[in-house]
């Protein structure tokens, strides 16, 4: 679901520091920590748009990419230092609650929504703000150097004249490269899907740890062609990249950035303030900014370089499935591939 970089952990608001340092402050402000994958170019405007409404709470920022997120999530299990997870793989809210890591909460203003983007519960455990998927970015110039056509399928990407030309991400870490190796597992079957990534595999030039690398890379000639992100893809092309932006007639695979609050969350008041700031009309306007699918549907708005039938080009993917056998399909793709090709960081 950026470069989902190295762990950064704790960005705090100076003016919050400088004022705990100060007799003349009235009321020192509530601290919350909020676990997310969220691109680093994104959470700016999340932020100030919170903190616009809500100046009383300071948001204390931890952010990685999803997998690398996750997997610190169910490590501090016993003893999280979370409040809240903001935009966040469903997937992995789903393998969170089936750990009981979620505290169940409806948050206001979630009227309207895709049901695709709820919990189903009452009240529900987790809830979607927006959903990404997988495209291939293809540096034109580098393309016609090498004089091969663009591909327009998943299956072109196998052919041998794209022998080590490609880039995609790893799933172990990145939610894009999970979400698009279990779309092929669910759209072929796992026998086929498998046997796919055995003739994909022949053309990796590498596998990386991020979901928007793949693309950045492709942007700046360092490979022809990268298997990002929608989101990623969308920005890179209309910073003047020489990218083609493909979204493979097959189908793409997607998730949906998800939020939820963490059980024993010591600052359930403001994670409360939190979720519901996240599903208002004020979030969904900056949304829909980046994301051509929202879970209002009524608040979308056409997104630069994305096609304006990106809803009808998903593949048919069930995020239950895909959060049950993470753990598997991770496995399965790091004996099979990992070895043999380096992944960059």
């Amino acid at each position: 679901m950026a470069h989902r970089s190295a762990y950064r952990i704790l960005v705090c608001s100076i003016a919050a520091a400088l004022c705990l340092g100060l007799v003349g402050c009235s009321k020192e402000k509530q601290r919350l920590v909020v676990y997310t994958a969220a691109e680093a170019d994104q959470l700016p405007a999340y932020e100030a748009s919170f903190q616009k409404a809500h100046p009383e709470i300071d948001l204390v920022w931890v952010r990685d990419s999803t997998g690398v997120v996750t997997a610190k999530l169910l490590a501090e299990k016993k003893a999280s230092q979370a409040d809240v997870v903001f935009a966040l793989a469903a997937t992995s809210l789903i393998q969170l609650d089936d750990e009981n890591m979620l505290a169940a909460y409806a948050p206001k203003g979630a009227a309207g929504r895709d049901p695709r983007f709820n919990d189903s519960r009452t009240p529900p455990h987790w809830n979607g703000e927006a959903l990404w998927s997988t495209a291939i970015c293809v540096n034109t110039v580098e393309i016609a150097k090498r004089h091969v056509p663009v591909p327009q399928t998943w299956d072109d990407l196998t052919k041998p004249i794209y022998r080590g030309m490609i880039t995609m991400p790893d799933p172990g870490s990145s939610g894009t490269g999970l979400l698009t190796v279990s779309a092929w597992l669910q759209m072929w079957g796992e026998a086929k899907g498998w046997a796919y990534m055995d003739r994909l595999h022949q053309n990796i030039a590498q596998y990386v740890h991020s979901g928007s690398k793949p693309c950045k890379d492709a942007a700046r000639g360092e490979i022809p062609i990268g298997i990002a992100f929608d989101f990623r893809a969308a920005k890179t092309k209309s910073e003047g990249a020489p990218i083609d932006i493909v979204i493979p007639k097959e189908g793409v695979g997607w998730d949906i950035e998800s939020s939820a609050i963490i059980v024993g969350s010591k600052h359930r008041a403001a994670a409360e303030v939190f979720l519901d700031w996240s599903m208002s009309q004020e979030a969904m306007a900056i949304y829909a900014k980046s994301f051509a699918v929202i879970a209002v549907p009524k608040l979308a708005a056409p997104v630069l370089n994305l096609p304006s039938d990106l809803s009808s080009r998903l593949a048919k993917a069930d995020l239950r499935w895909s959060a049950r056998n993470r753990m598997r399909i991770i496995t399965e793709w790091t004996r099979r591939y990992a070895a043999a090709k380096a992944t960059a960081p």
